[in-house]
């Protein structure tokens, strides 16, 4: 359901939205720990990942806007979780968003994950 609204999101900005996003190397992610109340900022470089509790972050690919338009971030990332039974799928695969975090994002009892930026 989350990708249609993507998908028609992104049908309706049109083809020229989808040139004014730049490749970037790194992103910069929020994680909270919703247990102990713990606020951390990561440093993903695109082919690395990260870890933050029992989450692994690989990050694919990172998105930004160029200078002279509006902000926003865009990472393609592939979250899975060390206590997860074996075989279970990963806890979060695809992008998120930084300026519209609620459009895809993870879904956890513990963990909470946001882009901040792409660097």
């Amino acid at each position: 359901m989350r990708w249609l609204a993507l998908a028609a999101a992104l049908v309706a900005a049109g083809p020229v939205a989808a040139q004014e996003w730049v490749p970037m190397r790194a992103a910069r992610l929020q994680a909270l720990d919703k247990v102990t109340a713990r606020v951390t900022v990561l440093d993903a470089q695109v082919g690395g990942s990260v870890n933050f509790g029992s989450l692994t972050i690989n990050l694919r690919a990172c998105q930004g806007r160029a200078p002279d338009e509006v902000p926003d971030a865009a990472a393609w990332m592939e979250v899975t979780d060390s206590r997860a039974a074996a075989g279970a799928p990963p806890a979060f695969r695809g992008w998120m968003f930084a300026n519209a975090p609620g459009v895809n994002m993870l879904e956890h009892p513990v963990y909470d994950l946001r882009v901040l930026e792409c660097r």
